[in-house]
């Protein structure tokens, strides 16, 4: 039996926009998706998914996994007829839209294959099948999610031409945030003609756009490193401003921004995709941190309390 595990993620900023070559600040969270891959008798693959989800996120998601793991047995070489298998998902990362739960499937089922066939991928290996496996929930994926599940830690990430690089930020501070779910499922593959849409009918708004949000990116890593964590919010929260103009949030992921920030957070806005999913709440300590997620809670909404860039 082969085994692989892969972290989700929040990303800070720069969420949409990868592929416009504007950099993205990524950080896993302590919460990964376990894959475990077995041989068996008949032919082709099984699938048992026991992770948690946000109600009809592994429904809706069902097509798009299927290719997904086609897709990924093709680029590993592995011919599953002839070797069946049954692959089956667990682990603590909830499934939902955001927090990089398809890239911790594609990883953690890559390093599990890996594992079982013994075939001495590398790091960069491995990641490449997890964006590989991406192309099915993401139309043309970035590469951003994949690379925080399968390195982790907390990153610059960005594209330039069709290389995809990233660095690691030495963050001063941990930050302790609440992830709160909006429970709207985002189909993220339709993202892409969306922005497209909006790039054609207005070029130069889009390119201002673009360019406000590449110095944000770079303003907020100044300010991570210096550990001037009011800052970092405030830039959440004024790109989420611009994300909502874009109409890439949504109505609960506003309602559950603007109640962390009335209950004090330093910044709060969007994470991933948009129009559905999670929002990403910075808290000042533990004590806020907890207040935030239990209001959140209280109304019903599935909240991730958790700490990165230690």
């Amino acid at each position: 039996m082969g085994k692989g595990s892969a972290f989700g993620k929040s990303i800070l900023i720069g969420d949409q926009f990868v592929l416009e070559e504007v950099p993205a600040i990524v950080s896993t969270i302590p919460f990964e998706t376990k894959c475990e891959v077995k041989r068996i008798d008949g032919e082709g693959w099984q699938l048992e998914d026991n992770r948690t989800e946000v109600p009809g996120y592994k429904n809706k998601k069902k097509d798009q996994q299927v290719v997904s793991i086609n897709r990924i047995l093709e680029v590993m070489g592995i011919d599953v007829k002839k070797t069946p298998i049954k692959i089956t998902y667990g682990g603590s990362l909830l499934a939902g839209s955001g927090v990089g739960a398809s890239a911790a499937v594609c990883v953690s089922l890559a390093r599990a294959l890996n594992e079982e066939f013994k075939l001495g991928y590398t790091i960069e290996q491995i990641n490449h099948v997890g964006w590989e496996g991406e192309f099915a929930y993401h139309g043309i994926p970035s590469g951003v999610d994949n690379t925080a599940s399968a390195y982790g830690g907390l990153l610059l990430f960005w594209v330039k031409g069709k290389e995809q690089h990233f660095e690691r930020i030495n963050c001063k501070k941990p930050l302790h945030i609440v992830l709160g779910n909006s429970g709207v499922t985002a189909n993220t593959a339709l993202l892409d003609d969306y922005i497209a849409e909006m790039k054609a009918k207005d070029p130069a708004g889009f390119k201002s756009r673009m360019e406000a949000i590449k110095a944000q990116v770079f303003e907020m890593k100044s300010a991570l490193e210096a550990g001037d964590l009011a800052k970092v919010g405030a830039i959440m929260t004024a790109n989420h401003e611009i994300l909502i103009q874009m109409g890439l949030s949504h109505e609960k992921l506003v309602y559950l921004c603007n109640l962390a920030l009335k209950m004090g957070a330093l910044g709060a806005k969007v994470t991933g995709g948009g129009r559905g999913g999670y929002m990403n709440a910075l808290t000042t300590d533990e004590k806020m941190q907890a207040a935030i997620a239990s209001a959140m809670e209280a109304e019903g909404y599935k909240v991730i309390r958790t700490t990165i860039g230690k």
